[in-house]
């Protein structure tokens, strides 16, 4: 029953992340770059150097945003409901 309720939250709780790594993302290369947006890969004015570094840039925020916002569901539904959603399957645990 808990992952029929944590399924959902998760998956709102992900879109959230989302929204945020992209605000962190723009603001951070709005600051560095000193422009209001990142290059996309197929602009013929900018270079493959700053392509690629918008790209890993923004795609380590995604990531760490992820981790972090997962994480933190993990342990907020565990905190109020006593369920870790991770625990059944973990590699080496026997099934009943």
């Amino acid at each position: 029953m808990m992952k029929l309720v944590y399924k959902p939250v998760s998956l709102l709780v992900s879109v959230l992340g989302g929204l945020l790594a992209g605000t962190i993302f723009k603001r951070l290369w709005k600051i560095t770059a000193g422009e209001d947006e990142a290059p996309k890969a197929t602009d013929a004015e900018r270079g493959w150097r700053e392509i690629l570094l918008a790209a890993a840039l923004q795609g380590a925020i995604f990531a760490v945003v992820k981790a972090a916002v997962d994480r933190g569901a993990a342990e907020g539904t565990r905190k109020l409901t006593g369920f870790w959603p991770g625990d059944e399957g973990k590699p080496g645990e026997e099934e009943a």
